[in-house]
């Protein structure tokens, strides 16, 4: 089974671009977004939603893999979110809420799909943190996020996870989020050696410095880039910057 990106989503100071297909209605317009985003240097594009039509996820996927430079990993927001033409899956686990079909009926539905696709499968525990506001995979789900300030029950949901064999950690705190993760939350952990990432509500460069130095590995960028695609520029000072650091 391949690895790879397990491996490299272990690395520090990585950031990955969220494109939601309910959004790319225009193929010009993709392509621009995508040179765009190529010129970054991002490490990874995560491709997803929680509303997304199957006809606008093949669309975006195809876009995407004949433009896009970075891995593509697929971010599900249901079972019939599957492509081939991606490098890999977050296979998700939605651990803060207590939905059968989150925490494990999509995933029956598309087991055999995945391993005849021959992507890379990655095991995550996926937690919703409050971010201020009612995110969409929040309503979809049905399931209510964890408080933010309740940080003993973030770590033991994400220790759970850990114990069940997930690798990766994911803690969104939503689309459209007032507050994203706060650092104090990411830093309690990092004991737990597990590659982190970090999504929903980021939104200036500040926050991904401070979730970085606080052992997030990889922040996801999306709703700021829909809203100011000029904030791409800053990201790749950021990351031309963050390269020489190390």
């Amino acid at each position: 089974m391949k690895s790879t990106l397990l491996r490299n989503f272990s690395e520090r100071n990585q950031i990955a671009i969220l494109i939601d297909p309910e959004k790319c209605q225009s193929e010009n317009e993709l392509i621009h977004l995508i040179r765009a985003i190529n010129l970054t240097k991002v490490n990874y594009i995560f491709v997803g939603g929680s509303t997304v039509t199957l006809s606008e996820f093949e669309f975006t996927i195809n876009v995407l893999k004949q433009h896009a430079l970075a891995p593509l990993v697929i971010f599900p927001g249901s079972a019939e979110q599957l492509s081939n033409k991606a490098d890999g899956i977050l296979f998700l686990s939605l651990l803060s809420g207590r939905n059968p079909d989150y925490l494990i009926g999509h995933h029956i539905h598309a087991a055999q799909k995945i391993v005849a696709s021959g992507i890379e499968v990655l095991p995550t525990a996926y937690l919703l943190i409050d971010g201020g506001v009612r995110s969409s995979v929040a309503y979809v789900s049905q399931t209510t996020p964890i408080p933010r300030e309740k940080i003993s029950i973030v770590k033991n949901t994400a220790l759970a996870g850990k114990l069940q064999g997930k690798k990766i950690l994911f803690l969104d705190a939503g689309s459209g989020a007032k507050h994203s993760v706060s650092p104090k939350i990411v830093a309690s952990l990092k004991e737990l050696e597990m590659p982190i990432i970090i999504g929903g509500g980021i939104s200036s460069l500040q926050e991904i410095e401070q979730l970085h130095s606080a052992g997030a590995n990889i922040v996801v960028i999306g709703n700021k880039i829909e809203d100011d695609i000029d904030f791409l520029l800053d990201i790749r000072n950021y990351i031309e910057v963050s390269a020489k650091m190390d």
